[in-house]
């Protein structure tokens, strides 16, 4: 199946952004997208008109009320996405880089590998179906695997749960989770929690934390 590739690496970022920022089923907001891309809302603005006179558009836009993709768009978002994610696996499993470096690296790749090496490198990994921080990873096709996962946020005293994936790429918070043993595969069980402040105590491999919800938010996790 031949992918149609967007034209630059600004309208690929836009696109990848303004996907996530929409997972939930909201609109984006310029501001939302101003803030994620480190942009004035003035650009944002002038690419948001740009994306939406694509032939076919690739985002449908309303005053007010924000930015979805289209079938397009998406499907441009989903391609640069599994580069990425292709890419960290990459990286990870066979040049030994650690969860924590790779974001930047699969940043500066993602735009520029050809479809081509996408496939040699995902048929040499087998065809992985996460990456190292546990995303998944689109298919072939351009599919996003649905998933039954819950944040850590929301669990409560004696539930327990296998952590699924972080979503952050933040390397020094990488590197604490690592750290604390909290890392995608791991079983965890909360055993505490305070409601003054939404802390949550975790036990993971016979080691137990006091979590706040800037790491919980982040975490992702399949209840057992």
């Amino acid at each position: 199946m031949t992918k149609k590739r967007t034209a630059t690496q600004s309208v690929q970022d836009y696109l990848k952004r303004i996907y996530d920022l929409t997972e939930s089923g909201a609109p984006a907001s310029t501001n939302d997208l101003a803030r994620e891309l480190r942009v004035k809302p003035a650009s944002v603005t002038g690419m948001i008109q740009k994306l939406a006179a694509e032939k076919p558009a690739l985002i449908t836009y309303q005053k007010h009320q924000g930015v979805t993709l289209t079938a397009a768009g998406r499907r441009a978002a989903l391609e640069v996405i599994r580069h990425h994610r292709l890419l960290e696996t990459w990286l990870v499993q066979s040049l030994g880089y650690s969860w924590d470096e790779v974001h930047e690296e699969a940043e500066r790749l993602e735009h520029v590998i050809s479809e081509n090496l996408e496939q040699r490198i995902a048929a040499t990994l087998g065809n992985p179906t996460r990456d190292p921080h546990g995303e998944l990873i689109p298919t072939e096709t351009l599919d996003m695997p649905d998933e039954d996962s819950t944040p850590l946020s929301s669990l409560r005293p004696s539930q327990k749960a296998t952590i699924l994936r972080v979503n952050a790429h933040d390397p020094n918070l990488l590197r604490h989770l690592d750290s604390l043993g909290l890392t995608p595969g791991v079983q965890i069980e909360v055993t505490g929690y305070s409601s003054f402040d939404n802390n949550l105590t975790v036990k993971a491999n016979k080691k137990t934390t006091v979590l706040g919800l800037n790491i919980t938010t982040k975490i992702f996790v399949q209840v057992q």
